[in-house]
């Protein structure tokens, strides 16, 4: 299993295996050749050193141990020039393409139970909720075909506030869009305040993966788009910045903003739909429009979002190589260490027992 993750970076190296056979036939080794003297007891003299003469000049040779550590290492050597890798753990890489921030409504108005149950059908009878709850419901399935997507949710009313910053989380997402009631940010509609808050949170969170980004890979990725949809049933109130205003930035920020009119456009007051501001909104950021007087208008709304804003979502599976041509070089080291350790071991054995024999041969003398 493991050869078949070995990958050879350098193989060429490999044209160096037989490099050491080439120069011992074809370079052999140096001989020298020393004078010598002529004794009358030679013999007496090999048989105390206890060593077999032999006849011309005299050359060093390896034992075999040591003639089998210089091919393994030879061997191990040509290796790690290859620069051995090998296949690390599966790794997915998401590539997540856009942020999608809803802007939800929670003025008191949103506590019109005009709007019909998802599962009223099913009990055999019409169950009134309000248009919170309805949003709710849409919203949940909404969430779940943004695969990919960043959700981010911000409400307003008197004011606005970030009830989400942008997570790939839909479950979270949506707990914290159930925790949400009507009023909690006041009873007015601050519409333009809203969308400043919107473009400010995209911006912040641009410059937040910018700086944190070191790898060169996720550099050169593209920006991912912004969309913002914006859920309201009244007009603006009092925002310090106008709808208009607002939308103007957000287009100069290629923040796109689709805007989704909920409620009674009859209505009069801070509840009546201001359907010319909501329009000019969605043209001037590049988005749609859409008008929801019932449940399954808002559900069509959401569903023509979607198809304006298919998934961009990519997951790509990869597995990152390591190189491991340090080991041969290490078991290089050790294997010399333990070499050089035994036959220094070995040759102070040897010593020792011929000063031994030498004691013993002038006592016997």
């Amino acid at each position: 299993m493991l050869f078949s993750q070995l990958e050879l970076v350098n193989p060429y190296w490999l044209w160096l295996l037989p490099l050491p056979i080439i120069i011992y036939w074809f370079i052999p080794a140096y001989r020298t050749r020393q004078s010598a003297i002529k004794v009358p007891f030679f013999d007496v003299l090999v048989q105390a050193l206890d060593e077999v003469p032999s006849e011309g000049a005299s050359q060093l040779r390896a034992s075999y141990w040591q003639q089998a550590l210089l091919i393994i290492s030879w061997c191990l050597l040509i290796l790690a020039l290859t620069k051995p890798t090998i296949l690390g753990p599966l790794q997915t890489r998401e590539s997540l393409g856009r942020d999608v921030m809803v802007v939800v409504d929670l003025s008191g108005s949103m506590a019109e139970r005009d709007f019909v149950s998802k599962t009223a059908s099913g009990n055999g009878g019409i169950q009134k909720i309000s248009r919170l709850d309805a949003a709710k419901e849409v919203l949940a399935d909404f969430a779940t075909t943004r695969q990919g997507d960043r959700l981010g949710l911000i409400l307003f009313g008197d004011a606005a506030f970030v009830q989400t910053p942008f997570t790939a989380d839909q479950k979270a997402w949506l707990a914290l869009l159930n925790q949400t009631d009507v009023a909690m940010a006041g009873q007015s509609t601050h519409l333009g305040d809203a969308i400043g808050l919107a473009i400010k949170v995209f911006e912040q969170s641009a410059s937040a993966e910018l700086s944190a980004s070191t790898d060169s890979q996720h550099q050169n990725e593209k920006p991912r788009q912004k969309v913002a949809i914006v859920l309201t049933d009244g007009n603006d109130t009092g925002s310090y910045v106008e709808p208009i205003d607002a939308a103007k930035v957000a287009a100069a920020k290629n923040v796109r903003i689709h805007m989704i009119a909920m409620g009674d456009p009859t209505t009069i007051g801070e509840k009546a739909l201001d359907m010319d501001v909501i329009n000019r909104v969605a043209e001037i950021s590049g988005g749609q429009a859409f008008q929801a007087l019932n449940r399954n208008e808002l559900e069509q709304a959401y569903t023509a979002i979607g198809k304006l804003e298919p998934q961009l979502y990519e997951s790509t599976t990869y597995r990152p190589k390591k190189s491991i041509h340090q080991y041969p070089i290490m078991l290089i080291v050790v294997m010399y260490l333990f070499g050089f350790g035994f036959a220094t071991m070995r040759r102070q054995l040897t010593l020792s027992s011929n000063k031994n024999r030498l004691h013993s041969g002038e006592k016997h003398v």
